[in-house]
């Protein structure tokens, strides 16, 4: 009986082990077949490089930001032109190379920055755009807007800031959350105050109208890609809460005239000077003349 019963019991055993020996080789066989096209190197590269230094601006078949959305641009524009562009944007316009200044015209004469990109990235995410251009659908970004319509009210009224604690947040009287310097310590504005800000960096009182509103000053403050200000907040980003808020004060701020302080404070340096010269000038011709009346009395 017992012979019998090991019998009986091995094939179901053996089928059990067989099946679940399959399902390992099932589970392999569709990662093997998940990895036989995977994306070039190069195409990889330029993915990252893209969301390092472009994705703050630029979308690819999602709609125009603070820069053009890319999708199909390398089958509209010529890629040596497009390669220039994106290692050299401020060469091109110093150039005056008309597609540049069309460009540069559209965005409300705000100039793509020169990031950096060298050669290879440059070749590398226009490798990257034209991949993805090809894979995404037409009707997606439409299909995608539809559906957020109903949510739109809400994302509204999260990114309302208070243009008073943007106030705080530029002048540094309330800190980053993540440590990243105050704005003042670079720029100016008309809402700075009394003293002013930097003059390091431009006078920011327009930027709001200049970035064309929300749509343009948005995706900038939140990825900051100024190549003077990425070192300075890669690593310290604005939360959402400070952006919104950043964002209400230079919307508030632009409705005034950009600030006189930092031509005020240059005048009272000069004038400053001037009288301390004046002042040391007297002193000493004093001092030259009571050194020579006792110069006079011992002759």
């Amino acid at each position: 009986m017992r012979i019998l019963s090991r019998i009986t019991i091995w094939p179901a055993a053996a089928r059990t082990a067989v099946a679940a020996s399959l399902a390992v080789l099932l589970l392999l066989g569709l990662g093997l077949i998940a990895e036989a096209n995977p994306l070039p190197q190069p195409v990889k590269d330029g993915q990252t490089v893209f969301q390092q230094k472009c994705s703050s601006c630029h979308t690819i078949g999602g709609g125009k930001t603070a820069g053009p959305d890319l999708k199909g641009v390398t089958a509209n524009r010529d890629r040596a032109w497009l390669k220039n562009f994106i290692m050299a944007p401020d060469r091109l316009i110093a150039q005056k190379d008309p597609v540049a200044l069309q460009l540069l015209q559209e965005y409300n004469n705000v100039p793509m920055p020169n990031m950096g990109v060298s050669d290879a990235d440059a070749s590398a995410v226009l490798d990257y755009i034209e991949a993805q251009s090809g894979a995404a659908p037409a009707a997606k970004p439409a299909q995608a807007q539809s559906t957020a319509q109903p949510a739109q009210p809400q994302a509204a009224a999260a990114a309302t800031g208070d243009p008073a604690s943007g106030q705080a947040l530029f002048t540094g009287a309330k800190t980053f959350r993540n440590g990243g310097p105050p704005c003042i310590s670079c720029h100016d504005t008309a809402g700075a105050g009394a003293m002013g800000g930097g003059v390091m960096g431009p006078d920011l009182t327009q930027t709001y109208n200049k970035y064309g509103g929300d749509a343009g000053i948005g995706p900038g403050l939140a990825s900051l890609p100024f190549p003077s200000m990425k070192p300075l907040y890669d690593n310290r980003p604005l939360v959402p809460e400070e952006q919104a808020d950043l964002k209400a004060f230079l919307q508030a701020s632009a409705a005034q005239q950009p600030s006189q302080t930092a031509l005020t404070l240059a005048l009272l340096t000069i004038l400053g000077l001037v009288i301390l010269l004046a002042i040391a000038h007297l002193v000493w011709r004093r001092r030259t003349i009571s050194v020579r009346r006792s110069l006079v009395g011992r002759g």
